[in-house]
């Protein structure tokens, strides 16, 4: 016999380290119904962007949005707000900012991993993940000068260069990491516990992620090849042969294997760009003021970051619009909830890596 029950997961939850409400409907154990909301948290940073602070202020602004993408966060805006003054930057600066990117994906993958791996009961991988994560914040601070808020990427470049031995710490930083993610993907790969009796588990299907318009490593753990860093004219993937990573299966092993794969390549990634790092100035004069519409796609670590910007040629901006990877993912983090068991919830969200502090400004 059936029995029907409601159950709330949130807004505070051991499993769920962000202030989002879900609540269950199940029949015995099987989730049959979803509602999510959202709205806990309202800070005004879109406001404060156009009526407090100018617009050369505004990108260390947004970088407060979110503490695991704070870089991604400026250089959307930063991007946005040159096409608006058709302002050019140094070759040696847009490598700088990919470089910068693909740090704070490292990071903020490696976070998602071990909370990933601490909902699964392994505390001792969760642990050793953290450890393991020093290794990219060393070599961010070393970069940036900061662990968190890095306040790095600036109108016409970048703020810092980096030395030969700046360069030397962050090739021994990887080199450390790379062989160290190894070993945790070899658990991921084959450890019971951890991911491998969750196949089959929270399966977003190619069709849903379509209709759901997920993002980022949810949807291409679906089969489907979505990353803005194919597109992108502003940064130099191209240019360094950037190859997107995905899966068919759409479930949440095939959720932490993009993610595993995304790390290797975003160190190879890190590698290259260091290997042909021109030459030349890390910044270039910034003149005038913004004027007009403009907008931005950045891949963040989560899926696609956008910005949206209207200005009138004075210090201040007239409308700063986000758009996060974490709200566009919520109907489809809905979907893989239906159908499953009530005890794989936790596993179920934490595998789409939610960041509530980017979506609620």
């Amino acid at each position: 016999m059936k029995k029907t029950i409601n159950i709330p997961l949130g807004s505070q939850h051991i499993a769920l380290l962000e202030p989002v409400r879900f609540s269950f409907t199940c029949e015995n154990e099987t989730i049959v119904g979803v509602e999510a909301d959202v709205g806990y948290v309202h800070r005004g940073v879109e406001l404060a962007c156009t009526t407090t602070f100018k617009f050369k202020q505004v990108g260390y602004v947004v970088a407060r949005v979110c503490g695991l993408c704070a870089i991604i966060h400026s250089t959307c805006y930063t991007l946005a707000a040159e096409e608006l003054m058709g302002q050019e930057v140094p070759r040696r600066a847009s490598y700088l900012r990919l470089i910068a990117n693909e740090l704070d994906r490292i990071h903020s993958h490696m976070l998602c991993l071990a909370h990933t791996a601490e909902n699964a009961g392994f505390e001792a991988l969760f642990m050793r993940t953290m450890k393991d994560r020093e290794l990219v914040m060393e070599a961010q601070e070393a970069m940036t000068g900061n662990r968190v808020q890095f306040d790095y990427v600036s109108i016409g470049g970048v703020n810092r260069d980096i030395t030969t031995d700046i360069e030397a710490l962050i090739r021994q930083r990887l080199g450390l990491l790379k062989e160290k993610v190894g070993e945790i993907k070899e658990l991921f790969e084959n450890n019971w516990s951890l991911s491998l009796k969750y196949k089959g588990v929270g399966i977003i299907t190619a069709e849903n992620a379509y209709r759901n318009s997920a993002l980022g490593p949810l949807v291409r753990a679906s089969g489907i090849d979505f990353d803005v860093r194919n597109e992108s004219a502003y940064l130099p993937y191209g240019e360094l042969g950037f190859a997107s990573v995905t899966m068919s299966e759409g479930d949440i092993h095939a959720r932490n294997m993009v993610r595993l794969l995304e790390v290797f390549e975003s160190i190879r990634l890190i590698e290259s760009a260091l290997d042909g790092l021109p030459e030349g100035e890390i910044a270039a004069k910034v003149r005038g003021t913004p004027e007009g519409e403009s907008y931005m796609r950045v891949e963040a670590p989560r899926g696609e970051c956008f910005y949206y910007l209207k200005a009138s040629k004075g210090q201040y901006l007239d409308r700063v619009r986000i758009k996060t990877p974490t709200f566009g993912s919520v109907p489809a983090m809905i979907e893989a909830l239906k159908g499953a068991n009530y005890a794989d919830a936790p596993a179920i969200i934490a595998s789409f890596d939610p960041c509530l502090s980017c979506t609620a400004r």
